[in-house]
């Protein structure tokens, strides 16, 4: 690949950027902070979609900018709601990293954003791509940002042999970013190599013939349906499967509730009390007869609900609900008891959520039984 950025190569670059960037003009999506960008709205986009497409991420960045308009607003919200506000997406990391920074740029910085890519990864949850995106789309600063879709876009354009995903084929596909990034519209040809990647370079079957690199790109396939070997990647982390029982301790009206230590999986979150069965171990065909997770052992009627799954990025969570049905308020050392009504304002994992409506249901039955 270094060759190719060698000599006479260097002018072909400059007709395939100069040919993306007019590409784009005509043919990118029409994203609300792309209108007029500025660095909050920016900010949240690009932390909102990591990880997250385009589709999905959309309306959370609308509940975002129209609950907190700006930096300040964001930074004086409860952690708990945005939590909440950011239930769904997953990764909930991003939201606590999200509410850090918004406190230290409206508090310690008087609302005063970073201007360059070095200063924005000083923000916490900013890494490098996010901060160059941020920088070159506000500010223009001439800084290659590199995300998924670039990765491959660049490395079938310049065809990268190595993997992408080890630091010889990074390094690289940094290497020609930084060389190919335009010196005046830094914003719009990141943005561009973005937009190629996501709506023509896909991952399989690229459009090429609709590509406007195609006439330089090394990579180019001349009939639609055929995908070409770039990227390489050494492969993805190994999926861990995880038996969890969720316990449900109820009185019918109000449940017990617990938050989750603010580091690690569903950091933050609120739940209810959770069994970890050891590795190796299957969820049991029937409901316990106690369970030891109150400061006295829970002996009183239960219910199982239907096994399910829930996938992570690298787990995959075999799930069970056992509710506990008690006649009183349990006493305890950790977590809240709390209405249905206020259980349900917490900010809760996925794999809860997506059974709340029946498990509150079926408790609020058990009460009238």
């Amino acid at each position: 690949m270094q060759e190719n950025l060698a000599g006479t190569s260097k002018a072909i670059w400059a007709d395939g950027r100069r040919a993306l960037i007019e590409w784009y003009r005509v043919n990118h999506r029409a994203l609300p902070w792309r209108e007029k960008p500025h660095p909050y709205a920016v900010w949240l986009c690009e932390i909102i979609m990591q990880q997250t497409r385009i589709e999905q991420g959309l309306k959370y960045w609308h509940t975002f900018m129209n609950t907190w308009a700006d930096v300040h607003a964001l930074a004086s919200a409860p952690l708990d709601e945005v939590l909440k506000a950011w239930q769904g997406l997953g990764y909930y990391s991003r939201a606590r990293n999200l509410h850090r920074a918004a406190q230290t740029i409206a508090f310690e910085r008087d609302g005063v954003f970073p201007r360059s890519a070095t200063e924005w990864k000083t923000m916490p949850g900013v890494g490098p791509y996010t901060a160059a995106a941020i920088a070159s789309i506000c500010y223009n600063e001439p800084v290659a940002a590199v995300d998924g879709n670039v990765l491959r876009v660049i490395s079938r354009y310049v065809d990268i042999k190595d993997p992408i995903d080890r630091p010889i084929g990074r390094k690289q596909v940094d290497t020609f970013t930084a060389q190919w990034i335009h010196p005046k519209e830094a914003g719009t040809h990141n943005q561009a190599v973005m937009e190629l990647g996501a709506l023509v370079c896909k991952p399989k079957s690229p459009l090429c013939p609709e590509c406007p690199l195609e006439s330089t790109c090394i990579n180019a396939q001349p009939a639609l349906g055929t995908t070409p070997i770039p990227p390489i990647k050494m492969g993805k982390t190994k999926v861990k499967t995880v038996n969890l029982i969720f316990n449900v301790v109820t009185n019918g009206t109000h449940v017990w509730m617990r938050k989750r230590p603010a580091k690690g999986i569903w950091g933050g979150l609120w739940e209810f009390p959770t069994q970890e069965l050891s590795l190796g171990s299957e969820l049991p065909e029937q409901p316990p007869s106690e369970a030891k997770i109150l400061p006295t052992a829970i002996r009183s009627r239960s219910q199982w609900g239907e096994p399910f799954e829930h996938i992570l990025s690298h787990r995959r969570l075999r799930c069970r609900f056992v509710v506990w049905h008690i006649e009183s308020e349990p006493i305890l050392d950790q977590g809240q008891w709390l209405s249905w009504q206020e259980a349900e304002a917490k900010a809760r994992p996925r794999a809860i959520d997506r059974c709340w409506e029946r498990l509150e249901k079926s408790c609020l039955t058990l009460d009238n039984l």
